[in-house]
Parts: structure tokens; C-alpha cells; sequence
């Protein structure tokens, strides 16, 4: 067995080949081994991922892509229990962190066997059915602010400002995130080029102070995405967010339920979204409303 060390989007033919392992494994497995911007990665070259290749007799029996110490890592499903994961991790950087998508039995025993601790817990929570319309009827109104689309704030205050309030209003509410948290206008507008991204599903709660000539500030935000392409279609909290002045305001609220009426309203039976299994504050809220843990994914790590 031999690693190689490269960088898929300079090798579409390999990328194509790596997509249909992965491919393999979520079928196989029930859980996608990598997570979005990972797939983005395999094609997009300005992530700057690497990725490590086992190849037996030019067949790819593995991979494990890498940006900076996060890595995650996927087996053909033919080549399991062969030491293709283990030869994997002994080629990686020094201290690094895996995700395990699905927290599945061979991949907690592959970290244990390399004396790796969970380090991270991801959940997935979903609503469906009756809970869901429950949910979506409660008021989404606020006194005082106004809920836009991305489309019709550009409309009325113009792309370049409204762009600048939602990475102002990302990165207060993110400041704590290893993935949301710190970004740039390129980092948006390269989330902005997703095929599923519809300007639509982008809602924005504005505060216009009072004064209609005045530049409104935006309180928070809560961007959706669509799965059209699972059948049935579900829909999904991808980031929701507060600015810093407008916390414990009870504005949480009513920025979800504004979503969740959006997707409802597109034909959704069944939201979801993701949560930091240590942010007790937001599970039990989503819990309240009638969201449940459906998933759980988890980096490990050898612990400091």
C-alpha cells in the first residue's frame, strides 16, 4: 500500500474517483464522510485542502483530506479491516483532529487505537410533522424590526452594505467558531456560489432606529438551505445568528420561526439543523420547541 500526498482539484480524474468512494461509503454506512465544504474541496483549489491517497495496485482504497490539523477521512467499503485507516492517520500531521461522521464503530475503535478522545460533539436535530407546522405558527413579528430577504435588502440598501452588516453580524455571533466564526467578503461570496444557495432563503432582521433615511442595522440573520435533491425535500437552519447588541433580547425566536415558515412554505415536512452538543442554552431551546438529536458527529483527538 502506498500514501500519496496531493491536491485533488489539480486532478479531476482522482476527485471524480474519490467522489465515488465516497459516494459508496454514505450509501453503505448511512452517513456522508465528509462534510460540505470538504466535498467543496475535492473540485475547489482556493480551500487549500491536501489530500492523502491509499492506492493498492492503482486502485484508491482510502483518502483523508486535510486543512491545517482538522482532517476527515473515509475507507472503500471493500477495503475495510485492512489497515488502510491506520496507514492513513500514521500519515498525518502531527496532533490531528478527525472527524467521525456518524461516530460509527470503526472509526471510534481506529481513534481509541491511536489513543484519541472526543474532543468535539456536533449534533444534528430535526423537527417533522406536527411539531413542525406547531412550531411555524407561533408569531414571527418584532416589534420594531423589520424581516427582509437578501434580495430585497439589496433592493433597498444596496449588495456592498448589506453584505458588510451580514459578515459584521456573522462574525459577532461566531466570534467562538472554528468554521463560521472570522470570515471575509470571499469566504461569503464563495458560500454564496453553493448550487443550492437561493437569495430567497437568506432572511435578515434590520433595525432602522426609528428613522427611515437612516443606514439600518442589522440584528441578526438566518440563512436556509433547501435539500431539494432528497426525497422528500426537507429544509435546514444552516446559520442563524445574532449581532452582539441584540442578544438576550428574545429575538432567537422569532428569527428561527421566520425560517422555519419559509421552508414550510416551500412543501418541508421536516427541518434540521446542526448544534454544538456543549451549547446546552440552544439544545434545550431547540428541544422545546420539538426539535430531537437525529445524528451525532465527533472529532477526536489525542488530548492535550
Amino acid at each position: 500500500m502506498n500514501i500519496g500526498t496531493l491536491t485533488l482539484p489539480q486532478n479531476p480524474d482522482l476527485a471524480q474517483r474519490v467522489e465515488e468512494l465516497a459516494t459508496r461509503a454514505e450509501t453503505h454506512d448511512g452517513y456522508a464522510p465528509f462534510s460540505e465544504q470538504f466535498v467543496v474541496g475535492l473540485r475547489d483549489g482556493r480551500l487549500g485542502h491536501r489530500h492523502l491517497l491509499a492506492l493498492e495496485d492503482g486502485e484508491i482504497t482510502g483518502v483523508a483530506a486535510v486543512e491545517g490539523q482538522t482532517v476527515e477521512l473515509v475507507v472503500d467499503v471493500e477495503h475495510r479491516g485492512r489497515g488502510v485507516g491506520q496507514a492513513l492517520v500514521d500519515a498525518l500531521p502531527t496532533s490531528p483532529q478527525i472527524w467521525a461522521h456518524g461516530n460509527l464503530p470503526a472509526a471510534q475503535a481506529l481513534a481509541k487505537r491511536n489513543g484519541m478522545d472526543v474532543v468535539r460533539r456536533l449534533l444534528v436535530m430535526a423537527i417533522e410533522g406536527r411539531d413542525l407546522r406547531a412550531a411555524e405558527e407561533a408569531s414571527a413579528k418584532v416589534e420594531g424590526l423589520e424581516i427582509c430577504t437578501y434580495t430585497e435588502s439589496v433592493e433597498r440598501f444596496g449588495r456592498e452594505y448589506v453584505e458588510a452588516e451580514w459578515l459584521r453580524a456573522n462574525n459577532e455571533a461566531f466570534s467562538w467558531h472554528p468554521e463560521q466564526g472570522g470570515w471575509d467578503l470571499e469566504r461569503l461570496h464563495r458560500g454564496m456560489e453553493a448550487e443550492w444557495f437561493d437569495p430567497a432563503d437568506v432572511l435578515f432582521l434590520w433595525d432602522s432606529h426609528g428613522g427611515e433615511h437612516s443606514a439600518p442595522t442589522m440584528a441578526g440573520f438566518h440563512w436556509l438551505k433547501w435539500h431539494e435533491e432528497d426525497i422528500p425535500a426537507f429544509g435546514e437552519v444552516y446559520v442563524v445568528g445574532l449581532s452582539e447588541d441584540y442578544r438576550g433580547r428574545g429575538l432567537g425566536g422569532p428569527l428561527l420561526t421566520a425560517g422555519l415558515q419559509r421552508m414550510v412554505a416551500k412543501g418541508a415536512d421536516k427541518v434540521i439543523l446542526y448544534v454544538e452538543a456543549d451549547n446546552e442554552p440552544a439544545v434545550k431551546a431547540y428541544e422545546k420547541l420539538g426539535f430531537g438529536t437525529a445524528e451525532e458527529h465527533c472529532v477526536w483527538a489525542k488530548s492535550d
